[in-house]
């Protein structure tokens, strides 16, 4: 008798080995012990079109604690414990990475191996891609007119990448290159959502640009869903 698995795949589908053996969505903050530091201000003045898009002081984005004690732009990933055959066949679409306002957007987020990074320029003004890998080959291109768009990929798994403009220098983001697509970046409320991993025992990384990393062991069960993770990062007082 054949499995579900097997009756799919001969019909002609792809099937994900995670949403055929009862996944689960891992969910969790990232904290922020201590006192926040004072926001910092980005100094925009020596590009007027750069000044010119925003009505109001934009804030460095290196350390964003929220208004709930919890840390935006936090890279929480499944660092060990995937099994490869886990991996879903299906291939991610492309990511769109953009230049808007003199900041990239998004500042911290993840990709898989291989999968297409849609750049663009929606400034009209001179960007550059500045991409500092030390596993994957790194890149470094202009790009002078609003509306202008590369493709890139990166062909190996990097945790994190720089992206920096060498024309604004406080334009920094990163990115986490991985084989899999167990990862996720809290948002504005210190949250995180990993969607779709199949049972067993793991680690996660959350990293974060100037605070570094935490490790956590989860265990996701056959049934339901494992206990909300809680990583805490800190400062003093």
């Amino acid at each position: 008798m054949k499995s579900i698995i097997q009756t799919l795949a001969i019909a002609g589908f792809v099937v994900s080995t995670a949403s055929a053996f009862g996944a689960a969505n891992v969910t969790g903050k990232a904290n922020f012990k201590g006192k926040a530091p004072k926001a910092e201000s980005v100094r925009m003045d020596a590009d007027p079109v750069c000044k010119k898009a925003h009505a109001t002081p934009v804030q460095k984005f290196d350390i964003v604690v929220n208004g709930n004690g919890t840390l935006d732009n936090v890279f929480v990933f499944v660092k060990e414990g995937v099994k490869k055959e886990a991996i879903p066949a299906a291939k991610p679409g492309p990511l769109t990475f953009d230049q808007n306002g003199c900041m990239y957007t998004p500042h911290v987020f993840g990709m898989q191996v291989n999968q297409p990074l849609k750049i663009i320029n929606s400034d009209p003004t001179l960007h550059n891609i500045h991409a500092m890998p030390k596993t994957n080959a790194a890149f470094n291109l202009g790009m002078a007119t609003k509306g202008q768009t590369i493709e890139k990929t990166f062909t190996k798994p990097e945790t994190m990448v720089r992206i920096k403009c060498d024309v604004h220098g406080w334009m920094n983001a990163y990115v986490g290159v991985l084989d899999h697509p167990w990862f996720a970046t809290t948002d504005n409320t210190g949250s995180f959502t990993i969607t779709d991993l199949p049972p067993g025992d793991y680690t996660l990384e959350a990293w974060h640009e100037k605070l570094g990393t935490q490790t956590a062991k989860i265990t996701v069960p056959a049934s339901g869903s494992p206990a909300p993770v809680e990583f805490n990062f800190g400062g003093q007082g």
